[in-house]
Order: structure tokens, then C-alpha cells, then sequence
């Protein structure tokens, strides 16, 4: 198992590029399914959730290449509408197959969904648009059974209790592009990874309206053909590098960015005291010394989004002042909080909040990350730190992040990848030896 060891305190500069968005590409996959022919996707981060869903398409009759960011996947065999527990229990994205296995192959079997540990996620509107559609659905033994001989459109309201349902809405929304008549979905997902794939899927012939509101409108067609698509940039790992310059009062730019897809995470990190160049492909940022305080809520698109809500908590740390962050989205997602406090935070937790007192600067610890974006934020966290940070159980990360040691330290910073039992050895002959 491998760790990062990284030395703190070091200021980035230059230049480095953002990857393809984790989130739209894997959608974008799983609707590869309803095509007929080989649809390639270009600008696909070549990311462990990735490979797990090319090995899950691989399971269900795809045949798929992936090289050099570019992904070819093509149907050979149909015969197969069983995901599998092994394969999907890795990450929550694998439920994305049930909508296009029911519309193409009138039967799906999938597993309920694994993947971080943020809280609970319920897949209960996924089941109530697909039901709406007209599939009929049962749950047991930790499978969903879903069969429809043919779906049908209709109007479908996809809120929650938290707000609308990302992968529901790709779900529902991949589904009802093959079925009869029109589907309405209203409290849409208004992500810029539902808009994407809604044009990718507008590519394959699928006539879709409304993307990036809260109403969608599918026209149903008789059949997808394939296509060539590029995927968007990855707004949370721009975030992530944007606030790990301001952790290190550094001043980065970041190329294949979409600017408009970072609205609000841009006003908050000007709101902290940094100064933000938004090009039509790329941003720069030049942080303060110090950093304002803030009160955040993370909230669904185009809010603040829940993917930064522990990446932002790190600043909040270092600000100068009292900061208030709270999830709406996922209010148990909590769980960096100790390790932060392990590293010198001032952070009391009350329910969906957190109340950050800011300190001087954060000191070197060993942490373990609980989930991908606590990960991200531990590694900010050991750039900002005086000292070396250990940071074990990184296979999180790299579900979500393509190389970011490597493009942190493009930037200047000091972040090593090491197999956690042989940095334990060098510990202890460290010890037998002083």
C-alpha cells in the first residue's frame, strides 16, 4: 500500500493542467451502453474508478481500450445484465449502468453501490424515476432487479431531502432517451457533469433540452449510434491545486480549465484575499499572506460544491478569524475534522457544521484519509504544515485524482509516493539506531 511523505511549507509556482472531469467521464461510460458501434471519449483522466468501470463494461459485453486519455468502448455482446457486487461495491459511480442495462437490454441486475465513506446515500430517487419510466423494480440480497419491456416518458420530479440527485438524474435521464414519448425530469441535477453528458449523449442522436436547469426534457429516439466526445475539464481538481496555492500563499496557473464551472468556488477564494486572472481556458491565482475568515454552506450546483467542502475547510484553518462551513449536501462528511485536529486545528464539529478557529500554522502529523476528497484536503493540509506529514491510505485519492503528486511537485512542491511498509522500516531503524 502506498503513502505520501510530504515536506511542508514549500511555495508553488508555474504552470500545470487540469484533467478530464472524473465525474462526467463516468456517466458518459456507462451511457456507452445504449450505443451500437465504438464511441470514443477523449480527455478521460486514466483514474482507479475508471478502471474499475472499464472492467465492469468489460463484464457486461464491452470491449474497451484505454490509452493516453483517450477511451474506446464498443458492444459486442448483450447477453450479460448482471454488475456484479465485486465491481461496483468500489465506487457509487458503478450504479450508473442500471439506467442504460434496463433501456437496452429490458433487464438489469446490478449491485447497490460502494464507494466513499461520506454518509448515507440512498439510491431512492434512481428506483423512483426509472419506476416512473415504467420499470418495474425490487431490491433484495443487496441486488436491484429492474425489467420493463418498454419504458415510457413521463413527468418525474427527482428532489430530495438534500437536494437533487446527481447520478439519479444521469441515470433517469440516460434511460428515457430510448423510451417512448417525452420525459419530463423536474428538480434536475444542474452539474456541469449532467450537462456534459447530456450533450454527449445529444452526440449519439438523443434529443435532450433543459440542460443546466432544474427541467429536462427527453424526446425519445428509437436508437443511439456511436460517437467522438470530449470530456470537460475536472472542476474539483482545479479547486483542490487553486486552494493548495492559497495554503502556500503561492501563486499557480492551471491550464484546460473552465472558468464558469467554478463560479462560486472562485467568489469564496476571493472573499479569503486572493487575486484571480479567469482566462477563457485558464486561471491564475496570487494568495495572501492572510486570510479572511468565512461562513460557507456547500450546496448542490452552482453552490459551493460538497467535493470542497474539506479542501476548504484547510484555508478556513489558516485564516485569520473564525470560519463557519456546513454540508448541506452530505451533512456527515465530516470526517477529516480529527485528522485536522491531529495536525494542530481548532475545529469544534456541531451536526452539519463546523466552527474553525483559525491558528498561526498547522504542524506535521501522521494522518490517515477516510475518503477521496479528505485525502485531498490532508494533502493541502501537508503542504501548508511545518514539517513532514505522512499521509496513509491514499488509494482514495487515486479514485479521483490523476497524478496530483506529480503535478504538485511540477509546481515546486516536495511530495513523495512511497509503499507505507517500507517507510514503517526506516521508521524503526531510525528509532533502533538514535
Amino acid at each position: 500500500m502506498d503513502m505520501f511523505v510530504i515536506q511542508g511549507r514549500r511555495q508553488l509556482s508555474g504552470t500545470t493542467r487540469v484533467s478530464g472531469a472524473k465525474n462526467a467521464a463516468l456517466p458518459m461510460m456507462a451511457a456507452a451502453l445504449l450505443s451500437e458501434g465504438r464511441t470514443v471519449l477523449h480527455e478521460v483522466p486514466d483514474l482507479v474508478d475508471v478502471r474499475t468501470l472499464s472492467a465492469l463494461l468489460q463484464e457486461l459485453g464491452a470491449e474497451v481500450h484505454f490509452e493516453n486519455g483517450t477511451l474506446e468502448i464498443e458492444v459486442l455482446d448483450e447477453s450479460n445484465n448482471h454488475a456484479d457486487y465485486e465491481l461496483v461495491r468500489r465506487m457509487r459511480a458503478s450504479i450508473c449502468v442500471l439506467g442504460p442495462l434496463l433501456a437496452k437490454r429490458k433487464q438489469a441486475c446490478v449491485s447497490l453501490p460502494g464507494g466513499c465513506n461520506i454518509g448515507h446515500r440512498p439510491i431512492d430517487l434512481h428506483l423512483k424515476g426509472l419506476r416512473a419510466l415504467g420499470a418495474e423494480i425490487e431490491v433484495r440480497n443487496g441486488y436491484v432487479y429492474a425489467s420493463a419491456e418498454e419504458l415510457t416518458g413521463t413527468n418525474i420530479y427527482l428532489g430530495g431531502t438534500h437536494g437533487s440527485t446527481v447520478t439519479g438524474t444521469c441515470n433517469v435521464m440516460s434511460a428515457a432517451t430510448v423510451a417512448h414519448g417525452t420525459t419530463t425530469i423536474e428538480a434536475a441535477a444542474r452539474e456541469p457533469e449532467v450537462v456534459a453528458l447530456g450533450e454527449f449523449l445529444n452526440s449519439m442522436g438523443a434529443r435532450i433540452t433543459g440542460l443546466g436547469t432544474s427541467v429536462i426534457t427527453i424526446q425519445g429516439v428509437a436508437e443511439l449510434h456511436s460517437t467522438h466526445f470530449h470530456n470537460i475539464p475536472d472542476r474539483i481538481e482545479a479547486a483542490t491545486l487553486l486552494m493548495a496555492a492559497v495554503a502556500t500563499h503561492s501563486s499557480i496557473t492551471l491550464t484546460n480549465t473552465r472558468s464558469e464551472h467554478l463560479a462560486a468556488v472562485l467568489d469564496v477564494l476571493q472573499s479569503l484575499g486572493a487575486t484571480i486572472t479567469a482566462q477563457a481556458t485558464s486561471i491564475t491565482i496570487s494568495s495572501p499572506e492572510k486570510s479572511n475568515p468565512l461562513h460557507v454552506t456547500a450546496l448542490p450546483y452552482p453552490g459551493i460544491p460538497t467535493d470542497v467542502q474539506a479542501q476548504l475547510m484547510v484555508l478556513m484553518c489558516l485564516a485569520h478569524g473564525t470560519s463557519v462551513i456546513k454540508d448541506q449536501v452530505f451533512p456527515d462528511r465530516f470526517m477529516h475534522v480529527s485528522e485536522l485536529v491531529r495536525m494542530g486545528a481548532n475545529i469544534q464539529q456541531q451536526g452539519a457544521s463546523a466552527f474553525i478557529q483559525g491558528i498561526q500554522e498547522l504542524s506535521a502529523a501522521s494522518v490517515m484519509a477516510s475518503d477521496l476528497r479528505a485525502s485531498a484536503a490532508l494533502v493541502i493540509a501537508g503542504l501548508a504544515a511545518q514539517g513532514e506529514t505522512t499521509l496513509r491510505r491514499i488509494y482514495h485519492l487515486d479514485r479521483g485524482y490523476e497524478h496530483l503528486e506529480k503535478k504538485l511537485c511540477q509546481l515546486g512542491a516536495d511530495v513523495k509516493r512511497v509503499r507505507d511498509d517500507g517507510r514503517i522500516r526506516q521508521l524503526h531503524e531510525r528509532r533502533r539506531s538514535a
